[in-house]
């Protein structure tokens, strides 16, 4: 199997599979001399990890991170840094029913007819845990980029029809993980919950859409061809599980705008360049421009229902199969911490390349 590594001057190659022994990453290119603090780096698990709340996966997962190599005295030492993250509350019975089915939009039937093989127990290399690892290295990316005064603050800002519009300011980013749902807007938050809470009775799933800001980018980073930042930042996003789509800046709302609307005019601030509109999203020719970048990322519905539903076996027989188990009936709350983890290492390796010319 190809396509488990990540990033070019911070490189992250990712293991394991859902039912496991254990998830795990190697982080190559770590700049030496980084300060590591654990507690941070468990803190970002915990806000991925299944069984914080009422309204995702009630797997219980520790997602406790042990750290291998490539750090010696709370320091990364430039060696290539392994974490390790061992899954305690596998129940593979939960999905003996589907060992010769095939659940509908999920990666069962693709698999198969790719490897001619399949990890049927929680989708194995294909479940939405590997990307535990992804986070454990993110938490890397982070500390570096806290260094140089980038903040990213991911947020649901959509379940099903219900919205958070209002823009998200140093006010209301506490308010992120006040609630299960993620949402800045506490009220908007609990009309979520609510909404998540009733589609979970019904055995059904519901999804939505995950923002995201970054602060402190500095002009810059991004290459102006085939790694243009924002096409990095849209295949990391697409990479996720159940994301369906990516816009950043004005996105698909832009297309109703004029030139002489859209274009972001030039000023100077404080002895500063910038842009009197952001809707560029602070990405300009594949580079960034030092304004706030912003951007949306669609998620589906949770494939696994609790209702019957069509579908097929190996031996191309229909069957009716029906979800079993435990699991999320939205993915928003916890795609928020892995939107944000995806977004880290796109810049912290477009950083450390900059760093190089």
């Amino acid at each position: 199997m190809r396509g488990n590594s990540f990033g070019k001057a911070f490189n992250i190659t990712t293991f394991g599979e859902s039912h496991g022994p254990a998830l795990g990453v190697i982080i190559d290119g770590c700049p030496p001399g980084i300060d590591i603090d654990e507690n941070f780096i468990q803190s970002e698990m915990d806000r991925r990890k299944p069984g914080q709340s009422a309204i995702v996966t009630q797997r219980k997962e520790g997602d406790v991170v042990e750290i291998l190599s490539g750090v010696f005295e709370g320091k990364t030492t430039g060696t290539p840094l392994s974490m390790l993250i061992r899954n305690t509350n596998q129940k593979s019975k939960d999905y003996s029913h589907i060992a010769d089915k095939f659940r509908p939009s999920h990666a069962d039937f693709t698999y198969q007819k790719k490897y001619g093989l399949r990890d049927y127990r929680g989708g194995g290399r294909s479940s939405a845990r590997e990307t535990a690892a992804r986070v454990a290295a993110a938490a890397i990316a982070k500390l570096i980029l806290a260094k140089e005064g980038i903040q990213i603050n991911g947020y649901v800002s959509r379940v099903g029809n219900i919205s958070f519009s209002g823009a998200l300011d140093d006010s209301n980013i506490p308010n992120i993980e006040k609630t299960p749902v993620r949402c800045p807007d506490l009220e908007v938050a609990q009309q979520m919950e609510d909404l998540i809470r009733e589609v979970r009775k019904e055995g059904n799933t519901i999804g939505g859409i995950v923002s995201c800001n970054i602060n402190g980018v500095p002009p810059g980073l991004g290459e102006p061809v085939f790694d243009k930042l924002h096409a990095d930042l849209g295949k990391a996003m697409l990479s996720i599980n159940a994301a369906k789509g990516f816009e950043y800046g004005s996105g698909f709302e832009g297309t109703f705008m004029k030139g002489s609307e859209h274009n972001d005019a030039f000023v100077i601030e404080d002895g500063k360049a910038k842009t009197a509109t952001n809707y560029s999203g602070g990405i300009q020719g594949g580079i960034s421009n030092g304004m706030p970048i912003y951007f949306n990322v669609a998620f589906k519905p949770v494939a696994t229902i609790m209702q019957d539903q069509q579908s097929i076996d190996q031996n191309m027989e229909e069957q009716t199969i029906k979800g079993k188990g435990r699991h999320d009936p939205c993915v928003l709350p916890r795609a928020v911490p892995i939107v944000e983890a995806m977004a880290a290492l796109v810049l912290v390796d477009h950083w450390l390349r900059q760093k190089t010319i």
